[in-house]
């Protein structure tokens, strides 16, 4: 083969290697909410949504030490879950849009833990029809794994179903995956440690894919952007003239986010993904001059 062929065979092989994982901030590099959480749903992590089911845990951000060589790619973060009251599917769950792309397909998870507290973990998968309210089951193989002190590969087939509850595409409909305790509804404490998460096509579990913060980023913020700081609004001296404020999103959002900050007497009335923007506004008092402004904008969008 001559030289040129070998390079074209390696550019190709590298190609076919990117953008294969669908886990969105696998390696647990953005942290836009916060680094420690007790409480339900998307708290800690971008993307990882804690699921106590009557349980009690905390999950937290946990840091390797640099240069460390038990867990590939010298990766800086991992998830450290430590649950204090177990209970059937406490755990973490994972949703991924768009579908109907797995369809009777066949898929490998696999990712790193280990435990100081080891319990026996499930892993499950279901697909899920928001507009319908049911979900189709797919198969794992294995279901069950168990943690160590050490940090292990694991790795587990996800053969997806024909999905025949799911209806046409919609937006708000997911992939779920569980790693969790499973149906076990013991009360038991146990810890899970968790890194560099990957979820690809085929039966075969490729090297972890890193992408760079920034790319992590922009596809967090699909579902999730922050504003920090204060936003005045446009002022008037006519009373009874409205004011606004409109704040563009740093990427195109998933769907129309729920928008919440703290705000001097204004309320967000319209948020407009297709225009890429929300606005908030309210009525200039008849008293005149006031000082209205939007602080710490939250705009979330999640599954």
């Amino acid at each position: 083969m001559s030289k040129a062929a070998e390079l074209a065979a390696l550019i190709g092989s590298q190609s076919a290697l990117s953008n294969r994982n669908q886990i969105i901030n696998g390696s647990f590099q953005v942290w836009q909410r916060g680094t420690s959480s007790s409480s339900n749903g998307y708290q800690t992590a971008d993307r990882w949504r804690l699921n106590l089911s009557g349980g009690s845990a905390t999950a937290s951000q946990g840091t390797f030490t640099d240069g460390q060589t038990a867990v590939p790619g010298n990766p800086q973060f991992y998830m450290a879950l430590n649950v204090t009251t177990g209970n059937d599917n406490t755990g973490w769950q994972y949703r991924i849009e768009d579908t109907h792309k797995f369809n009777s397909d066949v898929y490998t998870l696999s990712f790193w833990a280990k435990s100081a507290t080891p319990r026996v973990m499930t892993v499950n998968s279901h697909t899920y029809d928001s507009s319908a309210d049911v979900d189709d089951d797919n198969t794992v193989s294995p279901s069950t794994f168990t943690p160590t002190s050490s940090w292990q590969k694991f790795t587990f087939k996800i053969t997806f179903s024909s999905m025949p509850n799911i209806g046409a595409f919609a937006s708000g409909d997911y992939t779920h995956i569980g790693i969790n305790q499973g149906s076990d509804t013991s009360t038991a404490a146990w810890k899970l440690d968790l890194a560099l998460v990957q979820f690809e096509k085929g039966e075969q579990a490729t090297p972890f894919e890193h992408r760079s913060f920034g790319d992590e980023l922009a596809k967090c913020q699909r579902y999730h952007q922050r504003r920090s700081g204060r936003i005045n609004t446009l002022l008037t001296s006519t009373a009874g003239a409205n004011r606004h404020a409109q704040v563009y999103f740093t990427q195109s959002m998933r769907a129309a986010p729920t928008v919440t900050g703290a705000t001097n007497s204004l309320t967000f009335f319209s948020q407009h993904i297709d225009e890429q923007s929300c606005d908030a506004g309210n009525t200039f008092p008849n008293s005149g001059t006031g000082d209205y402004y939007i602080e710490n904008l939250v705009m979330d969008a999640e599954l």
